[in-house]
């Protein structure tokens, strides 16, 4: 049997190109530190759990470097297309940002759980989107379909393209994308 899918989606960690929202408040060089220390936390801690597998879904598509688990281009699209894409090359699978400081091997776990009696399970995010999103067989069609996304509406639109569906949610996390989360995950 294969086992379920953990996507981390991830950028290229390269100066310049990640957490820019966070660099205007700390400056490039510190972001792009915090960025690398998550993805190699999130990697160490997530990659080795026999649960799952890991793979990271990376932008832009031929970036490479020593990231420790399988890279997949995340292709062509907005974030919805992306992601919807990377999910489906599973029967059941769990993606997840890669900045979320709280985020750990219970959460994966209470995910993969949530799915055992819903179609699709939640971690909302304290902005208004999400910090996780995973599918099982039964998933929505379009679940992503004109998401408002990087505003407070992103989960509210999600979920209602997910009507008809069961629907899991999880606990509330913070992902970092200003100076203002990173202060406030510490």
């Amino acid at each position: 049997m294969r086992r379920d899918a953990l996507i981390l989606f991830a950028r290229a960690p390269r100066l310049g190109t990640v957490k820019r929202r966070l660099a205007q408040g700390i400056g490039a060089m510190a972001a792009l530190r915090f960025y690398r220390g998550q993805l190699r936390r999130l990697v160490r801690e997530l990659g080795r759990d026999p649960r799952w597998r890991l793979e990271l879904a990376v932008t832009p598509d031929g970036a490479r470097w020593p990231a420790g688990a399988p890279l997949r281009p995340q292709g062509r699209g907005d974030l919805g297309q992306r992601m919807q894409r990377a999910l489906g090359r599973h029967r059941r699978a769990v993606l997840v940002g890669s900045d979320i400081p709280g985020l750990g091997k219970a959460d994966v776990a209470a995910a993969f759980r949530a799915l055992g009696r819903a179609d699709a399970v939640f971690g909302p995010s304290e902005d208004g989107g999400y910090w996780l999103v995973g599918f099982g067989p039964r998933r929505p069609e379009h679940p992503f379909a004109a998401v408002r996304w990087s505003t407070g509406h992103a989960l509210a639109d999600t979920l209602a393209n997910c009507r008809g569906h069961r629907i899991a949610l999880l606990r509330r996390l913070r992902d970092v994308d200003t100076a203002e989360d990173l202060e406030a995950a510490r």
